[in-house]
C-alpha cells in the first residue's frame, strides 16, 4: 500500500492524503511512499529560488526521488518506491489545495505539463472530477 505522509494543519491532512492516494491508485502504484507538506511563503520562496532560480513563492513544487515510475513503467515487485515530496504554499495558491496535491503527485510519477501537450493537465482535470464526485 502506498503511504502518504502529510505535514499540514490537521483540517487539511485527510483531503491532501486522499488526493495523492487517488493519483497513485489511478496508476496502480503500490508499495510506495511520498510526502505532502504545506509550507510558508518564505520557505517556498527559498526552495523556489534554490531549485528554479525564482525567488518568489509558488503554489506547488514537486521533488521526485525514484524517477518517473509511471512513465518508466511501474516496477511491480520489489522494494517500495520513494516517490518524493510535494510542497504546497496556500498563500500562493489559486487552485484548491487537493488539486495542487494531485498536480504535484502527477509530477512525482513522471508527468510534465510543460512538455506533454496537455496530457498531464487533462489527467489532472479527470482526477479532480473523481475526487469531487467522492465528496
Amino acid at each position: 500500500m502506498t503511504e502518504v505522509e502529510v505535514e499540514a494543519p490537521e483540517p487539511l491532512v485527510a483531503s491532501l492524503r486522499d488526493a495523492a492516494l487517488l493519483v497513485c491508485d489511478h496508476f496502480g502504484v503500490e508499495r510506495a511512499t511520498m510526502a505532502v507538506m504545506v509550507v510558508t511563503p518564505e520557505h517556498m520562496a527559498e526552495v523556489n529560488a534554490e531549485h528554479r532560480g525564482k525567488p518568489t513563492p509558488t503554489d506547488v513544487l514537486s521533488f521526485p526521488v525514484d524517477g518517473p515510475v509511471v512513465r518508466d513503467g511501474w516496477p511491480g515487485d520489489g522494494p517500495p518506491a520513494e516517490l518524493g515530496d510535494v510542497l504546497i504554499c496556500p498563500e500562493a495558491a489559486t487552485d484548491p489545495l487537493p488539486t495542487l496535491a494531485i498536480h504535484g503527485t502527477l509530477h512525482l510519477l513522471g508527468f510534465d505539463h510543460e512538455t506533454d501537450d496537455g496530457e498531464m493537465l487533462d489527467l489532472q482535470d479527470q482526477l479532480v472530477a473523481r475526487l469531487e464526485a467522492r465528496a
